[in-house]
């Protein structure tokens, strides 16, 4: 099927996400667990190809390769919309965005790296590739600016590792919720009313497998949040302190536990660094870059 990595993303249920994300996808979500949508729906229906946009001086240009570009161009990589780890038709995975994001900064054409980043989070396992690819990038001197619509929960984390975050506008430009959330639907009664009765058994040395999901089926939620979801919630708080040392009014009520902030307010708060165009976060990395290649002619002596 070719939506199964969303099946399957939904269904295992971590998510760093805005719940106003979740709910713009109810129906669609509604028809994936229902089997409601058939290879039919989306016959004939090709994804369009990840592409960065390409920028040197006043030239912008989209597609081609890092190989073409002129030196000391800066890529623009979009993420956007709902982060999971695998691709679908219906979006990119960020697996293949952190390829892209890692062909940019082996590139020596390409001098610094925008995210073009407006999503309301996703899956926890879509995280961990973006990290790792920005970090990557930063490791071979390539400045990651992100440059940022709505960027909340799972979009913040990896944000918090680039090197500075930039609004987009003072209108709708958000940021923020910082935590951990999860759902998965109990089909008992609709099985049973069905005349279907499932059977769970598990081994007697096994008495702690799934335990807190067991637990959560009945209705006590204290394991599952303090074996799965609070620990998740807690490195996600540290390493957004970690990566915004410095910055982040700590004692702003709900910057760590969720609130979400305008622009203006996130810049005042540390979650963003300025608000500005596209330009300006261009002009930035640019500028992070003239001061990384200072720094390291200074430290070659």
């Amino acid at each position: 099927m070719a939506l199964s990595p969303l099946y399957n993303a939904v269904r295992r249920g971590k998510w760093f996400i805005s719940f106003r994300e979740v709910e713009t996808h109810l129906p669609l979500l509604d028809k994936l667990l229902d089997r409601g949508i058939s290879g039919e729906d989306f016959s004939g229906r090709k994804r369009e190809p990840l592409v960065a946009l390409i920028v040197s001086g006043k030239e912008m240009k989209s597609g081609g390769t890092f190989a073409d570009a002129p030196k000391g161009s800066t890529a623009i990589i979009p993420i956007q919309g709902t982060l999971l780890k695998y691709g679908t038709l219906c979006s990119h995975g960020t697996m293949e965005i952190a390829e892209l994001i890692r062909e940019a900064a082996g590139s020596a054409n390409i001098a610094s790296i925008l995210l073009d980043i407006d999503s309301g989070g996703g899956s926890v396992d879509a995280i961990a590739p973006l990290v790792d690819a920005i970090a990557h990038a930063k490791s071979q001197g390539k400045p990651v600016v992100a440059h940022c619509d709505l960027c909340a929960s799972a979009a913040y984390y990896a944000a918090s590792y680039c090197d500075e975050i930039i609004a987009s506008n003072d209108i709708s430009a958000e940021f923020g919720s910082i935590g951990v959330m999860m759902s998965f639907s109990d089909f008992a009664k609709q099985y049973e009313t069905a005349g279907v009765k499932v059977h769970t058994i598990y081994s007697s040395l096994s008495d702690y497998k799934n335990a807190p999901f067991e637990a959560a089926k009945k209705g006590d939620y204290a394991a599952i949040r303090e074996e799965e979801l609070d620990p998740l919630a807690r490195d996600f708080q540290e390493n957004v302190k970690t990566n915004r040392a410095g910055r982040l009014k700590l004692e702003t009520e709900g910057l760590l536990r969720g609130r979400m902030f305008y622009a203006k307010d996130a810049v005042e708060v540390g979650l963003a660094d300025a608000v500005g165009t596209r330009e300006f976060a261009i002009r930035r990395a640019d500028e992070l870059n003239g001061n990384a290649i200072i720094n390291e002619y200074i430290h070659s002596f």
